[in-house]
């Protein structure tokens, strides 16, 4: 097959950027696909081979330079591939969650302008399909698994393209050759906490500055490195995994199926592995469960390994030796102990990064005592993915890390935090007025979000509209509370409310496996938790003190529009779905 062979004058393009990953491939294959209970490895030749194949069948398809195409599909390799194919011939790739609400996706394709759609299965297609003949601008409908009403599969395209590109030697070089840095690539739209999703437009400078950037950073991510990827790559922090692979010669493990990660985490035995703060919480919360359960000399051991991890964390994060004695004692503690913790994450774990919403402290420290490394992050979709990140050199639990290379970091007078760089997105799509809102004309982009900076390391204090104000004037910060009560294992979800009310309450969903543990009854867990509920409240000032609270009968979802993608919180629409219950804590 005749595809791109020629080294093309391109700048700082995601084209280019493949080009010089297939033609100059690193020495282990870029992708591992779940096979049975093994790994079926896909090398260089075989995905610049398909990538070729699936661009020449968009250009069969008529599909031109700034033509924008939904992706609605898990994290899996053909999304990939197919946003390599997308991104050589200049089309504008569209995101679209398999979580988020039929309205949601609707919206999306609506908004856009999609003139195809890329769906992984019947299901997820049948939550668009009674809509199709809104979408004015959809034309045709790929579907990569069996998918009836799709117009051709994926099999069938990339067919259609290798015929494309035989007749047409040329295509695809030429396509990609008109491919400039100020382009659109993407248009990603953000998760909506607050109202609609909009879009944000990300060129291919805006992606390829946000790798450079990354590279540059210290013993974050190095050649060679493995990953288990299970983020929906529907959002920016996964895509820049995917592009980081190409520059990097690194090797992605896709995990489709968020229930299947841990076997994946075991069998596919990740260097790096990047996730959100639930799924830490969650190892967590089970390892301390075991630990707690424990009895005599195992329980005497764990107590001592504990002690021994909590004192070589507290001299990393200070800058100090551990020291002949202490090496020894943590070489014990790993034989016995931590490596129980560390083969269930694959055992060559090298650090964990942590991103999409707050991570407790707590949380993190423990697991650093155990010897897993999580370092947090912070960024936006309008900064293409990441704004700061802590350093494995150089790391501040609690906080989310130094300002990245080349991205200036301010606090504005009211504590909002103000970023300003390369990565700047180019504005919302159509949506001028709102554009403005958050890009100043000297480019520094308004994040929403308040912060402080103490020592270069910037800490998240919340969203700037999430802030509670209550009755009496006093400014809460709900994330700190939040993230307090769901440190207990007995806690899985919290949501606090107080905004012009007299005082702050709370909505808690219960981990009823752990709360079953030690309570039979209802009004058992329910006095398990009010314990909970205490304790947090004695670390908190007055103001900030939940004074009551209600379980909920059933955990947030991301299908009843409750989560965002990255499981966080929608407070709104929360807060309207529970009215009932809210108001009754203020009765």
């Amino acid at each position: 097959m005749t595809g791109r062979t020629e080294q093309q004058g391109r700048a700082r393009t995601i084209p280019e950027l493949w080009l010089r990953a297939t033609t100059r491939p690193a020495p282990g294959p870029p992708f591992l696909v779940e096979a049975g209970r093994g790994w079926r490895p896909v090398g260089w030749a075989e995905a610049a081979e398909r990538v070729d194949a699936l661009a020449g069948g968009f250009l069969s398809l008529s599909v031109e330079k700034g033509d924008r195409v939904g992706i609605m599909c898990r994290t899996r390799l053909e999304w990939t591939l197919c946003d390599f194919a997308l991104a050589s011939i200049g089309a504008v790739v569209v995101p679209v969650y398999t979580v988020s609400s039929a309205e949601e996706r609707i919206h999306i394709l609506a908004d856009s302008g999609a003139r195809l759609l890329i769906a992984e299965t019947a299901r997820e297609y049948a939550k668009i399909e009674h809509a199709r003949a809104e979408l004015a601008a959809l034309e045709k409908v790929v579907g990569i698994e069996r998918v009836p009403g799709a117009d051709l599969s994926l099999d069938e395209l990339e067919r259609r393209g290798r015929e494309h590109v035989r007749q047409h030697p040329r295509s695809l070089v030429d396509a990609g050759a008109s491919v400039a840095e100020a382009d659109t690539l993407t248009i990603v739209y953000t998760s909506g906490t607050t109202g609609p999703p909009k879009g944000c437009v990300l060129t291919h400078r805006n992606w390829c500055s946000m790798v450079e950037t990354i590279v540059r950073v210290p013993g974050l991510v190095e050649p060679g490195d493995r990953i288990v990827l299970h983020l929906p790559l529907a959002h920016v922090f996964a895509r820049l995994v995917e592009f980081l692979g190409a520059r990097l010669g690194l090797t992605i493990a896709f995990c489709p199926d968020s229930a299947g990660l841990s076997r994946a985490l075991r069998t596919g035995r990740p260097t790096i592995f990047p996730s959100v703060p639930r799924v830490y919480e969650t190892v967590y919360q089970n390892v301390l469960s075991v630990f707690e359960e424990a009895t005599g000399a195992r329980r005497r051991l764990i107590d001592r390994a504990l002690a021994v991890g909590r004192e070589a964390s507290r001299r990393r994060q200070a800058g100090e030796r551990l020291g002949v004695g202490l090496g020894l004692q943590l070489a014990v503690a790993d034989r016995f102990v931590f490596s129980k913790v560390s083969d269930r994450l694959g055992g060559r774990l090298r650090i964990a990064v942590s991103g999409g919403a707050p991570l407790s402290r707590e949380v993190a420290e423990f697991l650093d005592a155990l010897d897993v490394l999580v370092l947090e992050g912070y960024g936006l979709t309008e900064a293409t993915a990441v704004v700061s990140v802590n350093r494995p050199d150089r790391y501040r639990f609690g906080t989310v890390g130094l300002p990245v290379p080349d991205v200036e970091v301010e606090i504005a007078a009211d504590g909002e935090i103000l970023v300003r760089g390369e990565t700047v997105f180019r504005g919302y799509y159509g949506d001028e007025e709102a554009t403005r809102a958050v890009l100043a004309d000297d480019g520094w982009l308004r994040t929403g979000d308040l912060g402080s900076i103490d020592d270069g390391f910037l800490t998240i204090v919340d969203r700037k509209k999430e802030i509670i104000v209550t009755s009496n004037g006093a400014n809460i910060a709900p994330q700190k509370i939040e993230r307090a009560l769901t440190a207990s294992k007995y806690v899985s979800q919290a949501l606090v409310v107080g905004d012009r009310r007299p005082h702050v309450v709370a909505l808690l969903t219960v981990n009823r496996r752990e709360a079953r543990k030690v309570a039979r009854t209802d009004e058992e867990v329910r006095a398990l938790v009010a314990q909970v509920v205490a304790d947090v409240n004695r670390r908190l000032g007055p103001e900030e003190k939940v004074r009551r609270f209600a379980i909920l009968e059933r955990e947030l979802l991301s299908e009843q529009g409750e989560l965002t993608p990255t499981l966080k919180v929608k407070r709104r629409v929360v807060e309207a779905r529970f009215r009932n219950e809210i108001d009754e804590l203020y009765a």
